[in-house]
């Protein structure tokens, strides 16, 4: 592997005996830099090269790295020539900083000059910058999973080491020039630009470029996260508190384990990355001194490149109805054995994350119904939060989502009033989902045949509160508490040719239990239907006829 900077800026070493020439745009933007007054002396800038410190890292260090970063000419041999041309004491003879070694950037680990290829790749690759090199990697990515962009945020996660590195870089011109006169504190300061920004100040234009879209502060996300193993390593090391973390590697039992997965490996020094950044911190620059090495050494090897990408959920929603007895709300699998025929969630969940082309989802509802009840009139408000999709749907094909739900032969679900919402209806509907009436049919058998007197005084029970105790038969999963409801109004009717059976029809507050509110639930909920008839009373069948809400209407 070697990196298509160094080559050429070997070529160029090769060409001129060591030293390079300086074209006319890199010498301008040198000249216009030893301008300024917060630009260091030559030989600071100079001995940062020595140190293998690149380019666009002294440029950025030095606050110029906006007016430099676009410039492919201006190599570490260019600017070691436009040093020597005005410094007498910069020789290239025997110079650390024109070693023709394998060496990375001590502090950006090539990050800031990329990238790396096969030797084989490299001919066909000198006809376009290395940074379209690297964002073409990036097209290619988001194009082979199929994403669907009109616009992109780029985010950028660095190896603790790079910001250990340039601790030292700094600190060790501060203890060389501290006492020059021309050296302030300001210089070399952590408000210079970060690699990380400077990195995605190379990366945008070439992307937008690429991909044809804007860069902005968008749902989908391209990560680059950049890691390098051995440096983390060798930090971690290094740290006062590295014993306290070691031991996490420790068995339970507090024998250590050699661990031989080299993604074991990988996690933990990618999970050690928070901690790094967390201790150093904490340190002060005295201490930092003694425990690390200034200036870093050279490295060998450059950060190794992961690109991934990432859509923030978007919200299919709608209310939903429920036909069948035998399909549970949620996946239902007990012993690994699946209860009921389907479930409401997998229903529609699969045909929306289908359309979508989205990594998984999640299914949410105002509230739930038991397997055996129906949920009918105008259905239940839902919501499917679809994870990393490819294609946010368009109108048309949110349509052909409920067309495809609303004829299935089975006929188990149906759909009303789908629609691509906005994440704020999630709020909208826990908001509404404590507040809302819910109505109930009941088939119900009374263990004697009710009054006429009884059957009219149902009709007037107006707000009516009860006391439930948390039902036995969700005790297992449910705490156990006590919860005040209101039956808000009830109707029944008779069924013909039925003397001890009745259809009872009722409103109540959310969350009220009706099946323990018609049975009783051993006493558990107070007064119950049969208490306050002084029978027996029992729930056959229950349909819910409405959840009254301002959802989806």
């Amino acid at each position: 592997m070697r990196s298509i900077y160094h080559e050429s800026a070997t070529r160029a070493m090769a060409a001129t005996g060591g030293a390079a020439e300086v074209d006319a745009e890199a010498r301008a933007i040198l000249e216009r830099a030893a301008a300024v007054a917060s630009f260091p002396p030559f030989h600071a800038v100079h001995h940062l090269l020595s140190v293998g410190v690149c380019v666009r890292c002294i440029f950025r260090l030095c606050g110029a790295f906006s007016d430099a970063c676009t410039c492919l000419s201006l190599t570490a041999p260019a600017l070691h020539s436009f040093i020597e041309e005005h410094d007498d004491s910069v020789k290239s003879v025997s110079c650390s900083c024109l070693a023709t070694g394998e060496a990375y950037c001590s502090i950006c680990f090539g990050v800031l000059l990329p990238t790396c290829y096969q030797d084989a790749a490299v001919e066909q690759l000198r006809s376009v910058t290395p940074i379209d090199n690297i964002t073409s990697m990036i097209s290619q990515a988001v194009q082979r999973e199929g994403y669907q962009v009109d616009e992109f945020s780029l985010e950028i996660s660095l190896p603790a080491v790079v910001a250990a590195n340039e601790r030292a870089i700094r600190l060790c011109m501060k203890k060389k020039y501290g006492n020059a006169n021309w050296f302030n504190d300001k210089m070399f300061s952590q408000q210079t630009m970060p690699v990380r920004e400077a990195l995605r100040l190379l990366l945008v234009p070439s992307l937008e470029r690429q991909m044809n879209v804007k860069h902005g502060n968008n749902s989908f996300r391209i990560r680059l996260m950049y890691t390098h193993d051995d440096g983390s390593q060798k930090l971690l090391n290094l740290l006062p508190n590295d014993h306290g973390r070691k031991r996490k590697a420790e068995s339970r039992d507090g024998s250590s384990t050699k661990r031989n997965s080299t993604d074991d490996d990988k996690q933990i020094l990618s999970e050690s990355d928070s901690f790094i950044n967390k201790t150093l911190e904490g340190i002060q620059d005295q201490e930092f001194c003694s425990l690390f090495q200034l200036p870093p050494e050279k490295m060998l090897k450059p950060c190794h490149l992961v690109i991934s990408c990432l859509r923030s959920p978007i919200y299919i929603g709608g209310r939903y109805l429920k036909l069948s007895r035998n399909v549970s709300q949620s996946c239902w699998i007990i012993d690994d054995e699946r209860m009921g025929e389907a479930s409401v969630e997998e229903i529609i969940g699969e045909h929306v994350r289908a359309i979508c082309r989205g990594d998984g989802y999640k299914f949410h509802a105002a509230g739930r119904e038991d397997i055996d009840v129906r949920m009918l009139g105008s259905g239940r408000p839902f919501l499917v939060e679809v994870l990393n999709v490819r294609s946010i749907p368009s109108a048309t094909e949110v349509q052909q989502i409920a067309d495809k739900i609303n004829s299935s032969e089975k006929k188990h679900v149906r759909v009303r009033n789908l629609k691509l919402v906005g994440s704020e209806i999630w709020t909208m509907m826990r908001e509404g989902e404590a507040e809302k009436q819910k109505q109930y049919t009941a088939l119900i058998w009374t263990s004697r045949p009710l009054t006429d007197n009884e059957l009219h005084n149902i009709s007037l029970i107006k707000d009516m509160e009860i006391i439930q105790k948390t039902p036995i038969r969700v005790l297992h999963r449910r705490s156990p508490l006590e919860r005040k409801r209101i039956i808000h109004w009830m109707e029944i009717e008779k069924i013909a040719d039925g003397s001890n059976y009745y259809l009872l029809h009722l409103c109540t507050q959310a969350g009220t239990y009706i099946k323990e509110f018609v049975h009783g639930d051993l006493g558990r909920t107070n007064p119950s239907f049969g208490v306050m008839f002084s029978c027996r009373a029992e729930i056959l069948q229950l349909d819910v006829t409405d959840v009254k809400m301002d959802f989806l209407q």
